[in-house]
């Protein structure tokens, strides 16, 4: 596993909060810049979906109301554990994908 600071060279999105809708913008152009097959992931309670900001005015609430998620890891804060068997889930379908 290597980070890129480029989307152009990364598979992965790891989203670990909600998505304000000044951000969405930025996120969606984020994910449309990385090459196919791409992933994301989301992390934690905030990104999955909204947690304490869900119905607020200015948030789109979780991940999953603006880009197609892959993965799900739970958790306020999620563990190091589950954040490592979220992105080893993200991997196994990628081998699938591939095989």
């Amino acid at each position: 596993m290597l980070f890129k600071g480029s989307p152009r060279h990364a598979d992965i999105l790891a989203v670990t909060g909600p998505v304000s809708r000044q951000a969405r913008s930025r996120l969606l152009r984020i994910y449309n810049q990385m090459p196919e097959p791409k992933y994301v992931i989301a992390i934690g309670s905030c990104a999955i979906s909204g947690a304490p900001f869900h119905g607020s005015y200015s948030h789109h609430g979780g991940v999953r109301n603006v880009l197609p998620v892959d993965v799900y890891v739970s958790g306020c804060p999620p563990r190091p554990e589950a954040i490592i068997d979220g992105l080893l889930r993200v991997i196994e379908k990628m081998r699938g994908r591939r095989g």
